[in-house]
């Protein structure tokens, strides 16, 4: 029949409980037993000693003391209630009598001779049956000594045994497999093993020597294919351009291409096999590849003297569900970021040429519309204001333009200062009044004059609020309103350009922010698609945050916040 070791267990663990209940039931009976016959000893026959103490003094202090009586009486009655032993009932009844008739006549001193022969009989009554249960009381002591001497000598020989016996049972199949476990490991895979029992451990070895075949049947069958396929895969990964490093589950390194080795400064050889925490220690690169911090994504390495850029990419890799390692890929960017500073470049020096003559023909159309030259026609008059609005359009542009290309460039320069957030405001609503007046749409001011100051570039955060204010105008219908405002909320200002319009679809918003991104559907609103995105980088190059919030009702709120000024020197 089959027993499972867990039940084998259960039942050696049970035995040595039952040895130990066992000792402990005889020890409480047998304590129990002495404590029973101790309180026999000394309850009744010493309380009998003591009243006959309190007697026999009261009967010498008789004629001194006006309290002896009662107590002789009160001690008396004690005793005729705690007759315990033959014969004291008797000397009892004979010491109420003497004492009866003492009352009656306190001078005759014979009764008082009576009244002590009494009280010395019960004493040694007493006395008598105190020896006599404290000779049964040692016997039965001795007795219990024994009894638990034999019965704990004979449950010590019997779990000894056990103790000895037993570990061994589940120690040396343990003890056989380990060593089978070496042997494989070894790649002895003729290794097999047996075990007699019917239990686990038969069970076990009879999977141990299957697993033994089939790697015997595997090394000998596809060993040279897997070798092959591993050579084939680390030919291809050496051979990219891509610097490639290859982690398991536990981050220890499995590979790293020769690409990798050159940036990194790091040998295969010395690495391979290595925990990459510790590798990390001692290379500040690798270190900074490990951290994975996905906002940082370009990164400058300065290889044979010259600066080149990689985007870092990070690729779990899945067997089924389960990740089972990690590749990092650092692709070569330099050549696209040269073409993208080129571009840069390029833009800022048409930008900066257009400018001149874009003035120039604003110069030009204001003259035309100077009446002391000649009155234009209504037709004329149309064509000039178009020519003006589109020049108005196109210097928009290339000031864009020309911030866009600051800020890729990350030359942006900022002029911090103490600024009121009112007079930011005033600055925007001042700048876009007349844009609201032909569109219909009033300005609706919400600030506090008694607002913090804001440590702020003055010129790019009024820009920033007039370009969300001049596109809360654009997409508002008429007679409507757009409310500016600024709340302090904690250690911040929140300036906030809220509209009325329609709204933006959920699906675009976050890409709102994005360089060239316009709505689509919205193509006929004039714009570069560069004011947001030039909004977002002037707020957080001064530390601050810029949001929306559209909810699906309709209407927008483009919301940035900056540092206040809560203490001043």
């Amino acid at each position: 029949m089959r027993i499972p070791i867990k039940s084998k267990l259960v039942a050696g663990v049970t035995f040595l409980f039952v040895v130990i209940l066992i000792l402990d039931l005889l020890a409480v009976i047998f304590i129990n037993r002495l404590s029973s016959e101790r309180n026999e000893i000394l309850k009744d026959n010493y309380n009998s000693l003591i009243y006959c103490n309190e007697m026999l003094k009261s009967l010498d202090n008789f004629s001194q003391d006006k309290f002896a009586v009662p107590r002789f009486d009160l001690n008396l009655e004690k005793q005729e209630n705690n007759i315990t032993e033959p014969g004291e009932a008797k000397a009892t009844q004979q010491l109420r009598y003497f004492f009866s008739e003492i009352k009656k006549n306190p001078a005759d001193t014979v009764y008082f001779d009576d009244a002590r022969k009494q009280i010395y009989t019960i004493n040694q009554l007493n006395q008598g049956s105190i020896q006599k249960k404290n000779i049964l009381a040692q016997k039965s002591s001795k007795s219990a000594t024994a009894w638990l001497l034999g019965i704990a000598t004979l449950l010590t020989v019997i779990t000894f045994s056990f103790i000895v016996n037993f570990p061994g049972y589940i120690a040396n199949p343990i003890k056989i497999l380990t060593e089978g476990i070496k042997e494989i490991a070894n790649k002895n895979y003729d290794k097999r093993i047996y075990f007699k029992s019917t239990d686990e451990f038969g069970e076990l070895s009879d999977a141990f020597n299957a697993m033994a075949a089939k790697l015997d049947e595997y090394e000998h069958s596809n060993l040279s294919e897997v070798m092959f396929e591993k050579q084939r895969i680390e030919t291809i990964i050496g051979q990219m351009n891509d610097a490639i490093i290859g982690l398991d589950v536990k981050k220890n390194i499995l590979f790293i291409n020769s690409i990798a080795e050159s940036l990194i400064s790091l040998k295969a050889k010395e690495v391979i096999g290595k925990y990459a925490p510790d590798v990390a220690l001692k290379n500040d690169l690798f270190r900074n590849l490990l951290m994975r911090d996905e906002k940082e994504n370009l990164l400058k390495i300065v290889v044979e003297g010259k600066e080149n850029f990689f985007t870092k990419e990070y690729r779990n890799v899945m067997s089924g569900e389960e990740i089972i390692g990690e590749v990092i890929v650092l692709k070569n960017i330099t050549y696209f970021k040269e073409l993208d500073v080129t571009k840069t470049n390029f833009i800022a020096t048409i930008s900066h040429e257009l400018k001149t003559p874009i003035s120039s023909i604003k110069m030009s159309l204001k003259l035309l519309n100077d009446e002391r030259i000649g009155k234009a026609n209504e037709e004329q008059k149309q064509l000039l204001q178009n020519i003006g609005d589109d020049a108005e359009r196109l210097l928009k542009i290339t000031g864009e333009l020309l911030d866009l290309t600051q800020i890729e460039s990350g030359k942006i320069q900022l002029h911090q200062q103490k600024v009121s957030p009112k007079e930011i405001i005033d600055v925007a609503v001042d700048a876009t009044e007349t844009q609201a007046q032909q569109r219909k749409i009033s300005l609706e001011i919400k600030c506090d004059e008694a607002l913090p100051m804001v440590e702020a570039d003055a010129e790019k955060t009024s820009w920033v609020l007039i370009n969300l204010i001049s596109n809360a105008i654009r997409y508002s219908p008429e007679n409507q309103k757009v409310i500016i405002s600024a709340m302090q909320k904690d250690n911040t200002i929140i300036f906030s350009v809220n509209d009325f319009g329609k709204g933006i679809d959920k699906k675009y918003q976050q890409h709102l922010f994005s360089r060239y991104f316009r709505v689509p559907g919205e193509q006929e609103i004039s714009g570069s698609g560069l004011g947001l995105a030039i909004s977002k980088d002037f707020i957080e190059a001064q530390g601050g945050t810029i949001w929306l919030e559209s909810p699906t009702t309709g209407g927008s709120n483009f919301s940035f916040s900056l540092n206040a000024v809560l203490f001043t020197t």
